[in-house]
C-alpha cells in the first residue's frame, strides 16, 4: 500500500511539472532573437537585465539575464561599501520583481499623477504656477503654465542635472525647494526653450501638494501605485520626492502602469485616468522653433509630451503611437499604441554610450516579432 501510494505521488508531481512546463510554454512565446539581443548586450547593459513584455491582456514575455563582469562586480561592490549597504544584496541577480531605483522612468509616474487632477476638474494644463504657488510669482515665473512644467518647457535655467536634483535633495521640505527652484534665472520663453529637469515637475507636484493637502507620496500611492497593484513602488524615503526621479520600482510593477497608459486609463475594470487624458501626454509640445537648451543624448531626435518623449513625428494634436520615458540607470519602458503592446526593459547601468540606437534595435527586433501575430 505504501509502494503503491509512493508511485502515485511521483506519478503526480511527474504529471504537475509536466503541466507547469506546459503552462510556462504557452504563457511565454518563443522570441528566440530577443532573448539573443538581451545575451549579445547584458554587458553594454550592466551585466543585468529583465525584459518584460504586455499584450492581450496579460504579460507575454519574462526574461532575466545576469552575468556581471568581474569589473562590474567589484566596481558595485565598491558602491555598496560606499553607500554603507550590503555588497551581497547590491550583487544579486535580477529578476521581475527586483526593486530598483528607476531615475527618469519617474516622470512618466508623476505626469499621470497630474493628470488624475485634471481628470477632476481640479487642475488644468493652461493653469499658471503662481496662481497655486506665489513664490514663483515673487520671483517673476509665475505665468509659466502647468502644461509647460509638465513638458520641461518651462524656460528655466537650472544648471546640470545633478545640480538641479541637488536644489531638491538638500531642500527640508517641498516649500524650501520650490523656493530653490523659483530663483534659478530664465534661460529662454517659456514654451518655446526645453530644457530636460527636474524643474518643472516638482513645481507640479507642489501644486498637488497645495490643492490637496496631502503628501506627493501619499497622492501617488492613493489615485496611481494601489489602483494599479504596483505594491513595491513609491518615490523612495528622501524629506522632499524628487517628483522627477526618486521612484523605485520592479519590472513587473512599472509593467502594471503600461497596461493602463496602453489601455488609455483602465487598469483591471478600473478608471485610472480618462482616454483624452493619456491621449493628451502623448502629444509632442515641443515646437519646431523651440530652442532645445538641454536635451539627454539617448533621446536622440524625440519629441516630448507630458512626462514621456514621444518617438514618431506626433505634433500639435496627433498623439505619439509611441512612447517612452527611460531612465539615468538604462530603463526603458514604452507603448506602441500601433502595435497595442508595451514593454519595459529594466536595468541598473550609467553608461549612457549608444542607448538611443540600443533602444530602438531592441524595439525593433520585438515589433516585427509583433507584426507577425
Amino acid at each position: 500500500m505504501a509502494l503503491y501510494t509512493l508511485n502515485a505521488c511521483r506519478k503526480c508531481s511527474l504529471f504537475l511539472c509536466f503541466m507547469l512546463m506546459l503552462q510556462a510554454s504557452i504563457a511565454q512565446p518563443d522570441m528566440p532573437k530577443t532573448t539573443a539581443w538581451l545575451a549579445n548586450h547584458i554587458q553594454e547593459l550592466g551585466g543585468r537585465a529583465v525584459l518584460v513584455i504586455f499584450r492581450d491582456g496579460k504579460m507575454i514575455y519574462n526574461h532575466a539575464v545576469n552575468n556581471l563582469s568581474k569589473r562590474q562586480e567589484m566596481m558595485t561592490a565598491f558602491i555598496a561599501r560606499r553607500q554603507g549597504k550590503d555588497p551581497d544584496e547590491m550583487l544579486r541577480d535580477f529578476n521581475s520583481t527586483t526593486r530598483q531605483p528607476i531615475a527618469s522612468c519617474s516622470k512618466w509616474l508623476s505626469a499621470a499623477l497630474v493628470m488624475t487632477f485634471v481628470d477632476e476638474g481640479k487642475l488644468k494644463t493652461t493653469d499658471s504656477v503662481g496662481k497655486y504657488l506665489p513664490v514663483l510669482t515673487a520671483n517673476g515665473k509665475g505665468y509659466i503654465t502647468i502644461g509647460q512644467c509638465l513638458s520641461h518647457l518651462t524656460g528655466i535655467k537650472t544648471g546640470s542635472l545633478k545640480e538641479s536634483r541637488e536644489i531638491i535633495n538638500n531642500a527640508i521640505s517641498m516649500e524650501a525647494a520650490i523656493e530653490g527652484i523659483a530663483k534659478q534665472p530664465l534661460e529662454g520663453l517659456p514654451g518655446k526653450t526645453f530644457h530636460y529637469s527636474s524643474a518643472g515637475l516638482q513645481i507640479v507636484a507642489a501644486v498637488l501638494e497645495k490643492i490637496s493637502g496631502k503628501g506627493f507620496e501619499t497622492l501617488f500611492q492613493e489615485r496611481i501605485a494601489r489602483p494599479c497593484d504596483m505594491t513595491g513602488t513609491d518615490f523612495g524615503k528622501g524629506k522632499v520626492p524628487l517628483a522627477a526621479g526618486s521612484a523605485w520600482s520592479t519590472a513587473e510593477d512599472y509593467l502594471h502602469f503600461l497596461n493602463m497608459i496602453l489601455n488609455e486609463g483602465m487598469y483591471n475594470g478600473k478608471k485610472i485616468l480618462s482616454r483624452e487624458s493619456v491621449i493628451e501626454m502623448q502629444k509632442n509640445r515641443v515646437t519646431k522653433d523651440a530652442v532645445i537648451a538641454y536635451s539627454p543624448a539617448e533621446a536622440g531626435n524625440w519629441g516630448y509630451g507630458y512626462g514621456e518623449w514621444v518617438m514618431d513625428d506626433a505634433s500639435g494634436e496627433k498623439r505619439s503611437m509611441g512612447v517612452t520615458s527611460p531612465g539615468l540607470y538604462g530603463g526603458f519602458p514604452w507603448v506602441d499604441n500601433a502595435l497595442h503592446y508595451a514593454g519595459f526593459l529594466f536595468t541598473f547601468n550609467i553608461n549612457f554610450k549608444g542607448r538611443n540606437e540600443r533602444y530602438m534595435e531592441l524595439k525593433k527586433i520585438i515589433d516585427e516579432y509583433m507584426r507577425t501575430r
